[in-house]
């Protein structure tokens, strides 16, 4: 009578969603590889292709869901830390044992099958976040509490890094949507958002139109606070005359000094000083807040230009510069996007039909099967297949938010939380990418993209929600 109760309370619509998208997952894999021409059998079993090889990791996902749903629901509350632990164990010992595919020493090889530590380290984050801030003591508004936080975030992707597997790594950023639904100032959204445009700035603009920009952007910030517009004003027209004279009448003596910007800041620091001094005598706690978010600003800049020229692979800023649209090259590191998008207009409204793509019978695209499956998808059927598969990850989504709320235990409502966070981050950028919208990263589209690492840990992810959400 439990289990038939058990049975009972399961949400079969995200069930049922979960099969569509492995189904689908496995026929557009084999779409991608298959080829009449080349002589290949239609078989869908044979386990020397890849498309064979994702029916044996779906039946391994079939059986590990069988044991999830057999194990106490508390068994995850209990050993979230110990499984967290165990994770970031993986983590470094890939790096010291581990097999290196294609750059990147983040795999471990066992009797011939290869399994990824870097995408189970989400279910354990997810698992330890729920479990710390489910605490009766913890408050992730506190410095102590940010701090724990941050630190059971930052540390897997810290390790992935390592392993060269950027993409993955910033994934993470993903559980920052967990705290603002737990209590985080919305201002912490509004700086990341802030910081995003920085970035983007930074690459686009000189430092000298960018710093105006922040100093006039922090100026009348401090005057919507304070109302005291008349100042605000005549500090924002001294900015322009600054921008628009000293580099005229002062390039040919500075020189190179002036061109790096940093003339600006040694213009502006006595008024930054002045500034402090006022609001610190005066006890005027927005401008204190406003000073801090320019210096912080600054601060970003450097550091951006730092990270962009000196830590970035030339790939990496490659790829960047393609979307932004500062370079463009249609063969080399712009070939997939390119190759991608042509494959996904070229489907039309209904599609060339299955085993018709040219772009994909032909190979033109890349990583295919992985980080481009979903060209697949939009070449052989077209704006109403990609159109069913992005209503069924958005009916998803909707789901697992629903079984959040629905949640009386604070463990299983974070953990829903982290679920649905961690799933629309790979959705959104991985569809994004192939459309040419988001830089290419390299994650995989969850449930469709081949690949029995991924497929295992959205599977576990998903699947122990489920369970807590039937057990409550």
């Amino acid at each position: 009578m439990k289990s038939i109760f058990f049975f009972k309370k399961l949400d079969w619509v995200s069930i049922g969603i979960y099969l569509a998208l492995v189904v689908i997952g496995c026929i557009s894999i084999f779409a991608s590889i298959y080829n009449k021409e080349a002589g290949t059998i239609l078989d869908i079993f044979d386990t020397s292709q890849r498309y064979g090889l994702q029916l044996v990791w779906f039946v391994s996902a079939l059986i590990i869901i069988i044991i999830i749903f057999l194990i106490n629901s508390k068994f995850y509350s209990v050993f979230a830390l110990a499984i967290y632990l165990f994770i970031i164990l993986s983590l470094v010992a890939v790096l010291i044992f581990g097999v290196e595919v294609k750059g990147s020493k983040s795999w471990f090889d066992i009797a011939g099958i290869r399994l990824q530590p870097a995408e189970f380290a989400k279910i354990a984050c997810s698992l330890a976040l729920a479990r710390i801030m489910s605490a009766h003591d913890f408050k992730v508004t506190t410095f102590r509490g940010i701090s724990i936080v941050l630190c059971i975030i930052l540390l897997p992707p810290l390790l992935i890094l390592l392993e060269h597997e950027t993409g993955l790594a910033l994934v993470f950023a993903a559980f920052f949507l967990v705290l603002y639904r737990e209590g985080l100032s919305g201002w912490v959204l509004i700086f990341g958002i802030f910081a995003i445009m920085l970035f983007v700035l930074s690459i686009l603009w000189e430092q000298i139109p960018l710093f105006i920009l922040i100093a006039s952007v922090c100026t009348m910030a401090y005057g919507l606070i304070s109302g005291k517009w008349k100042h605000v004003l005549l500090i924002c027209v001294l900015f322009a005359v600054a921008y628009i004279l000293l580099p005229n009448f002062l390039g040919n003596q500075m020189g190179l000094f002036i061109n790096n910007g940093y003339w600006f800041l040694i213009l502006l620091s006595p008024i930054i000083l002045l500034g402090a001094v006022y609001a610190f005598r005066s006890r005027i706690h927005a401008l204190w807040g406003v000073l801090i978010c320019t210096i912080a600003s600054f601060i970003l800049v450097f550091s951006i230009d730092y990270l962009v020229h000196n830590i970035l692979q030339p790939h990496q800023k490659t790829r960047i510069h393609i979307l932004l649209g500062v370079e463009e090259y249609l063969q080399g590191a712009g070939y997939n996007v390119h190759q991608s998008k042509v494959a996904i207009g070229s489907g039309g409204f209904t599609g060339k039909g299955f085993l018709r793509g040219t772009q994909t019978r032909y190979n033109f695209v890349p990583e295919q099967t992985t980080d481009f499956i979903f060209c697949t998808i939009g070449e052989e059927w077209g704006f109403l297949g990609s159109f069913v598969v992005i209503i069924l990850f958005l009916i998803l989504f909707y789901r697992i938010i629903l079984i959040a709320e629905r949640q009386k235990d604070l463990f299983a409502r974070i953990y829903g939380y982290c679920v649905a966070s961690c799933l629309f981050f790979h959705f959104f950028v991985n569809i994004g990418m192939t459309i040419g919208l988001m830089p290419v990263i390299g994650i995989p589209l969850p449930f469709i993209s081949y690949g029995g690492s991924s497929l295992l840990a959205f599977t576990i992810l998903l699947f122990i929600l489920l369970k807590l959400d039937a057990s409550r």
